[in-house]
């Protein structure tokens, strides 16, 4: 499946917290280990080398989905080494994101904003969540990106099944390590209030920037925070009924 949208990837200069890497990870080291077989691979300097890996990661997680594509697998059609995979995009959820074109990493971001904590007493962790989000899809890059992935998966199968597992993986994994009553360590539990605070999020995303629902298209951010923030902080740590 092509990534939706016509904008390119993140790419060089000061990038916002979460934002897709181009270039090599940080902190991935020089030496590029050879493949199974002996087999080098291009070099990183090679040309078309980036967009070989991106083609290769849009056709396997397309057709296998964000769990079934391996960083292997995507190597192997692209003709590198998984190294060399790994020295420009760390992690298969960082190349996602650039394969589909994300100007964000959508699980650096929640998980920055979580490590954060809200800006002060006055505002919860669901408040700051949730316009940790709202101001991200605020930025018209970002929007425009999101919502056809959204729409891609409304009307493919093989898309809801990409998306779903990847908001499984980097949005629902990284909720339940704070979807915790009292510090309570019931995994099952957590991942089933993380995938209610998904359902929110997904859902006020669908209503605002797809359907452009009124008055709540239209709605200031501060008065979407006072109002969801609040069902953001039951579902991760209050009583569900």
């Amino acid at each position: 499946m092509s990534a939706p949208g016509n904008e390119p990837a993140a790419g060089g200069g000061t990038e916002p917290v979460g934002a897709a890497a181009n270039g090599p990870a940080a902190g991935a080291g020089t030496g590029l280990a050879a493949g199974a077989g002996g087999r080098t691979g291009r070099r990183a300097g090679d040309s078309g080398t980036r967009e070989a890996i991106l083609a290769a990661s849009r056709k396997r997680f397309a057709e296998h989905g964000y769990d079934g594509a391996t960083i292997r697998g995507i190597a192997a059609d692209a003709g590198v080494d998984p190294a060399l995979v790994h020295h420009f995009y760390g992690t298969k959820e960082r190349l996602f994101a650039a394969a589909m074109r994300l100007p964000v990493v959508p699980g650096e971001l929640l998980g920055a904003a979580i490590a954060a904590g809200p800006a002060g007493p006055a505002e919860t962790l669901g408040e700051h969540l949730v316009r940790t989000v709202l101001q991200a899809w605020e930025v018209h890059e970002i929007r425009d990106v999101f919502v056809g992935l959204i729409r891609s998966a409304s009307t493919s199968e093989q898309a809801t099944t990409m998306l779903r597992e990847f908001v499984t993986e980097a949005i629902v994994g990284r909720l339940s390590v704070v979807a915790r009553p009292g510090g309570a360590a019931d995994p099952v539990s957590a991942r089933y209030r993380a995938s209610l605070v998904a359902s929110q999020v997904v859902g006020l995303a669908v209503t605002r920037y797809v359907l452009g629902l009124e008055p709540l298209a239209a709605a200031d951010v501060d008065a979407l925070v006072a109002a969801v923030g609040p069902t953001v902080d039951r579902y991760l740590t209050g009583d569900l009924g």
